[in-house]
């Protein structure tokens, strides 16, 4: 089944997020080449593509998982949680109804 990870960014954590976007996006890599990985992203600060040094809100994670229980030790095990990037992180069913 797909889930949804939607992470909220703590406050004035840009910088630990650009240290640990390597590690965050190869853990995401390894879902697309596995074909597990619907859609993944941040959230621009602002209304921009770069949000530049107003950085980000926080990520969206759409994903198949065997079940909730490995999708929730999949973001518990994310970089930016450990880093503290991430405040908030929760996790969701997702059905995929279009396209």
């Amino acid at each position: 089944m797909w889930y949804a990870i939607i992470s909220e960014d703590a406050p004035n954590t840009l910088a630990q997020r650009l240290e640990h976007r390597p590690a965050h996006v190869a853990r995401l890599q390894e879902l697309h080449q596995q074909g597990r990985l619907l859609l993944a992203g941040p959230h621009p600060a602002i209304d921009s593509e770069d949000p530049g040094p107003s950085g980000f809100t926080g990520s969206l994670v759409v994903a198949e998982f065997a079940s909730l229980s490995d999708a929730q030790a999949f973001a518990d095990a994310d970089p930016f949680v450990a880093a503290g990037v991430y405040a908030r992180v929760s996790v969701k069913p997702f059905r995929k109804t279009l396209p």
